[in-house]
């Protein structure tokens, strides 16, 4: 893995809740993108008011980021990437705007010359060989990906895009691509309840014919546990048929906060399921996610 330095070159708004930040600089000449189309990467934010300081971690053997001794700590969060201009050396990421946070109070204000940190991809979208029809299925957190998904989507490949946005001024074009049907619903997205399990259940019914197709789902973490348990335990489909992402939870950091609370017996528990994992790794999920219930998470 690799540490990238990038600068921000242009700031566009999308809509009222979202803007397109394009990033540049030497610093992202060695930048390689997966071509996954929902790659994402670890961005680290300038830890105090100057927008051009930013404490760069140094990668580890692992693949894992260490803070150099005597440096504050990078806050570090995870996006997806938009686009990838390798001839110009850019970058697009996407930011939700909803007013708080670290990643969106710093892209609402963000100018030319700012700079953060941004470490190498990783893309889960893996459909299997046969694929001739998919389901992408998301809250405003995974349009980004949705958007550059329907544009790597190969020829002939059939698509229907459910996308709950908070309203109307939400919605964005989508590439024009043939065999590509989107529809739109407003709500959820910390705004209402999420909608993301009964809009999986209104698309994909029980006594669907799943032949050649993939489902990909994203957005509210919490919201997904049930979309995770529908297509695995009631649809039965093989782990290689569907993705299912959390992009963010509720109040993050106080989730964090509690769970770093949790008894050092707890954590280890939780840890340890998926040190020595046994059995299909989507029902490992499933079993994780259904402690983190009972314990309020």
């Amino acid at each position: 893995m690799t540490i990238h330095r990038a600068v921000v070159a242009r700031v566009r708004p999308l809509t009222t809740t979202m803007a397109r930040i394009t990033f540049h600089g030497e610093g992202l000449a060695a930048f390689t993108s997966t071509g996954v189309g929902d790659e994402y990467v670890r961005l680290f934010f300038p830890h105090g008011p100057d927008r051009t300081d930013v404490s760069l971690p140094e990668a580890t053997d692992n693949g894992g980021w260490r803070t150099p001794e005597g440096q504050p700590e990078a806050p570090v969060r995870t996006y997806t990437v938009r686009a990838v201009r390798p001839e110009a050396g850019e970058i697009d990421i996407d930011f939700v705007l909803h007013g708080h946070g670290t990643a969106s109070g710093w892209a609402a204000a963000a100018r030319p010359g700012d700079v953060i940190g941004l470490n190498s991809p990783t893309g889960l979208y893996s459909p299997p060989a046969d694929l001739g029809w998919q389901v992408l299925i998301s809250d405003l957190s995974g349009l980004p990906a949705v958007g550059r998904l329907i544009e790597n989507t190969p020829e002939g490949v059939t698509t229907r895009a459910v996308l709950e946005v908070p309203d109307e001024a939400s919605v964005q074009p989508l590439p024009d691509r043939p065999g590509v049907r989107a529809t739109w619903t407003y709500g959820g997205n910390g705004r209402g309840p999420s909608r993301l399990a009964e809009l999986v259940d209104a698309a994909i019914p029980p006594g669907t014919d799943l032949t050649g197709g993939y489902v990909w789902v994203a957005g509210r973490t919490d919201a997904l546990r049930a979309v995770r348990r529908y297509l695995r335990k009631e649809l039965k489909l093989p782990a290689d048929r569907f993705k299912v992402v959390g992009y963010w939870m509720p109040d993050g950091d106080s989730w964090t906060e509690r769970y770093e609370a949790l008894p050092a017996s707890v954590r280890a528990e939780l840890a340890s399921m998926w040190e020595n994992p046994a059995g299909d790794p989507e029902d490992l999920a499933i079993r994780y996610e259904e402690r983190l219930s009972t314990l309020g998470l």
